[in-house]
């Protein structure tokens, strides 16, 4: 059952066919390891250096870098301004809440198209018809009727 050369416990490739039936001899612990190329020396600290410090992997200076019309801080040209984007995301939350509180859930939302009113608004004669969800404070400066 056990044979009593000592063995090492290295699989072997599958792409290597075992013949220890056609030898007589007892396998090598050489035998199932994969040879694989090393490097003949270390590398220096200046070689290192060099290949990490490279230019081309060095941060490029940025020169699309513009200033957000609406609250002022800097953003990418063709990018949407972080703090603008979370006062939208924020905005936009409290009427799914008003939404969901008015309906009882996501899932029985009429067909038709919405319409938020803020404090002091009242509805145009062209949203007869629409769903209108009312906010008890103002209407900021960037959301547009």
């Amino acid at each position: 059952m056990f044979s009593s050369a000592a063995a090492l416990a290295v699989p072997a490739p599958l792409s290597c066919p075992s013949d220890d039936a056609a030898t007589d001899t007892a396998p090598s612990f050489l035998d199932g390891i994969l040879w694989m190329a090393v490097p003949k020396s270390r590398r220096t600290i200046e070689v290192n250096r060099c290949r990490r410090r490279n230019p081309q992997k060095l941060l490029k200076e940025k020169k699309n870098i513009d200033v957000c019309p609406e609250c002022g801080h800097l953003k990418l040209k063709h990018v949407l301004c972080g703090f603008c984007y979370a006062k939208v995301r924020h905005e936009t939350h409290l009427i799914r809440k008003e939404i969901q509180a008015m309906e009882g859930g996501p899932f029985r939302a009429p067909v038709v198209e919405s319409v938020v009113l803020y404090e002091g608004e009242k509805p145009r004669p062209d949203d007869d018809g629409k769903r209108i969800i009312e906010q008890k404070r103002k209407r900021p400066s960037w959301f547009s009727y």
